[in-house]
């Protein structure tokens, strides 16, 4: 059978898409508009917290989360190593260290057991807080890192640029939802072409708390402000003040108006990848070909459906000869030269590092039709009954 490219992500674009973006287009504005606005409440709404603030992208986004936070060459924050390298730049970006805990080999997210080990073994103080990660769409229980935060005085950023819509159930049966900022101080998301929700390219910080809202307002744009009641002058009309040092983290209209668009679908997207990964996990079933599927209760939102084969590169290789381009989800970001020139090394995260020998993401979006998923399932199925993948 030929087939045309399959890639492990892409976007999902409709006829509305394109018209509400070319309504704001010929709109009264092109950035700085009441699309901004009208994006962060929607989406605030949609994950359940009080406040939400659209940015130029998700590392923008971590970046004021630190910000916000106070973090500074003193700091030393906790985070995976199985995420993008953002999670743990934003850190470096304010000159704070970032101390690495390894994942639990169930979900690949950051192990609360490693991290409570690593809080235990040092002073009271020593660390300022803890960026876990929903990987792949699977939600971090973020009640039980809520306790370990509280019990050593940190904070808690949550990335959840794979998880919006996804949810954890807390230890009163509540679903507790990705971002609605009920057990993290600050959560931000990712709103990339491969994301749930594009805006070409886009992020938002979403948070309950109003103090640390107005805060990361000011950062966004240049810490400016033309706000009178906050303003410790007013020259007239025209005025306006520096009080802190800022970004130009905006984010536009068109692409607001594009995330208004995609918003309004964003369910039916994630109903979708749940039906894709349980027609995987079905063709999968008693094979050599192990997905990674943790234990939950229908909250993971699929942004990747990650397999786990010993003869991972061998079977990476016969795909992309298949014209099908998996990918993998992530080198160990300990193991990356930047870090380990900080002084991390290979060895030192064992479970990430085995994780990162095995994994592999299989096509996954909602426009991923049933014969292109049936064909992707052939042929990792033919490799794996040729090849040994055990090997």
């Amino acid at each position: 059978m030929d087939m045309q490219p399959i890639p492990y992500g892409r976007q999902n674009i409709s006829q509305d898409d394109i018209e509400a973006v070319v309504t704001a287009l010929q709109g009264d504005f092109l950035t700085q508009g009441p699309k901004i606005f009208e994006f962060e409440q929607a989406f605030a709404k949609y994950v359940g917290a009080k406040y939400a603030v659209a940015l130029a992208n998700g590392t923008a986004a971590l970046h004021l989360c630190a910000l916000a936070l106070g973090v500074n060459s003193n700091s030393k924050v906790i985070t995976t190593p199985i995420t993008f390298a953002a999670s743990a730049n934003c850190v470096r970006y304010c000159g704070g260290s970032v101390v690495f805990a390894d994942i639990d080999a169930k979900t690949a997210t950051l192990d609360i057991e490693k991290v409570r080990t690593l809080l235990a073994s040092s002073p009271k103080g020593t660390y300022q807080g803890i960026i876990p990660v929903d990987f792949a769409g699977y939600a971090v229980n973020l009640e039980e890192i809520r306790k370990l935060a509280d019990e050593y005085g940190l904070w808690i950023i949550e990335d959840a640029c794979h998880a919006p819509g996804g949810f954890f159930t807390d230890s009163s049966g509540q679903k507790q939802h990705c971002g609605n900022g009920n057990f993290a101080d600050l959560a931000i998301f990712s709103f990339h072409p491969v994301k749930h929700i594009a805006c070409g390219e886009g992020g938002a910080i979403t948070t309950n708390n109003k103090e640390l809202y107005e805060k990361l307002l000011l950062l966004r744009t240049h810490g400016i402000t033309k706000d009178a009641q906050l303003m410790l002058e007013n020259h007239g009309g025209w005025y306006m003040e520096m009080q802190e040092l800022g970004y130009n983290y905006r984010l536009t209209d068109f692409q607001a108006a594009l995330g208004l668009s995609q918003l309004k679908r964003a369910d039916d997207g994630l109903e979708r990848r749940k039906a894709i990964a349980k027609r995987y996990d079905e063709a999968f079933a008693g094979t050599k070909v192990l997905p990674l599927t943790p234990p939950e209760d229908g909250g993971h939102a699929y942004h990747l459906y990650v397999i786990q084969v010993a003869n991972r590169k061998g079977l990476y290789d016969y795909l992309r000869t298949k014209n099908i381009f998996a990918q993998v989800h992530y080198i160990p970001t300990h193991t990356m030269p930047y870090y380990q020139a900080l002084g991390n090394k290979k060895g030192d995260m064992p479970i990430a590092e085995n994780y990162y020998e095995q994994c592999l993401s299989l096509p996954m979006y909602p426009t991923l039709t049933n014969e292109e998923q049936d064909y992707v399932i052939d042929c990792v199925l033919n490799y794996a009954s040729k090849e040994k993948l055990d090997a």
